[in-house]
């Protein structure tokens, strides 16, 4: 199944946004008035020439310190390579500041997996001149060493531990070091949760390397040993009670597709299978394009 890497990041920053600006731009941090965040509607953009929709990933309303002026934080997840992306966060500038008429701060992340030089400005110019100099700031995950972030009680920075530059024979390590931090930032459980649920969608351990993560476990501690362990064993059960609840969805879903293969209005359905009637009537559009 592919990864929804757009809905994951923004539910991270939509959950820590201020942890996030703290980890990776403090200059920043130290500017922005967090107790007046807002998060705005999604923008939706249409590239008339190229025929193709972009979604903006992630909008935050909010002020400067000891100013009455708003100002708009627009972050933008990018997942895959893409030669033309400058290009992109200039032009959703420019809508965005046409439609608001306010101070846009632009902010990029990088997160796919691959090492690049990755440019942080848009330019046009010619041998008579410049027209355009756009700047946004930008964090390259795959460049950021983990272990830097080790002692960091951020959540963020623990959620991000497998984006960032590990190799092969680290994943082991990274994930004890990750369940460390989870032990020592107490949150609540939704917040473990989403933490633990990011991290282990980059980061699969093998059934051989999740028993040399318990042996390693086991050598903690007696207090931090139990903690881990804790978290390992729970998460594991949820884990499993989920997958559960969503095979006997799936054999729903299969149900409801023959239903209406056969003729069944979506009310009936669901009232027989209990699925949403929206979902229902979605699989219908699907089925008919």
């Amino acid at each position: 199944m592919a990864i929804d890497h757009d809905r994951l990041f923004k539910e991270l920053l939509q959950t820590f946004f201020e942890e996030f600006v703290l980890l990776f731009f403090p200059d920043m941090h130290e500017h922005i008035d967090f107790s007046r965040l807002s998060f705005l509607s999604e923008e939706l953009f249409t590239d008339v020439t190229a025929g193709e929709k972009y979604r903006v990933d992630l909008l935050v309303k909010t002020k400067f310190k000891g100013e009455d002026g708003v100002i708009i934080v627009h972050v933008e997840n990018q997942s895959y390579i893409q030669s033309s992306f400058p290009e992109r966060m200039f032009l959703y500038f420019r809508r965005l500041f046409e439609k608001y008429r306010t101070p846009i701060i632009p902010i990029a992340v990088f997160s796919y997996d691959a090492i690049r030089n990755e440019p942080s400005s848009f330019t046009l110019s010619f041998p008579f001149g410049d027209v355009l100099d756009f700047h946004f700031f930008s964090v390259e995950l795959r460049k950021q060493n983990w272990r830097q972030f080790l002692r960091t009680d951020n959540p963020v920075a623990a959620a991000l531990l497998g984006k960032m530059g590990y190799i092969e024979n680290e994943r082991v390590e990274l994930k004890k070091q990750f369940l460390r931090m989870l032990v020592r930032l107490e949150l609540d459980e939704a917040r473990q949760r989403l933490l633990i649920g990011f991290f282990e969608t980059y980061v699969k351990l093998s059934d051989e390397e999740e028993q040399q993560l318990r042996n390693e476990v086991e050598q903690m501690e007696a207090k931090e040993k139990e903690q881990v362990l804790e978290f390992i064993i729970s998460y594991e059960q949820k884990g499993k009670i989920e997958g559960r609840e969503e095979g006997a969805k799936q054999e729903k879903r299969q149900i409801a597709k023959r239903m209406l293969m056969k003729g069944f209005d979506a009310q009936t359905i669901h009232e027989l299978t209990g699925l949403p009637v929206k979902e229902i009537e979605n699989m219908k559009s699907d089925a008919c394009e």
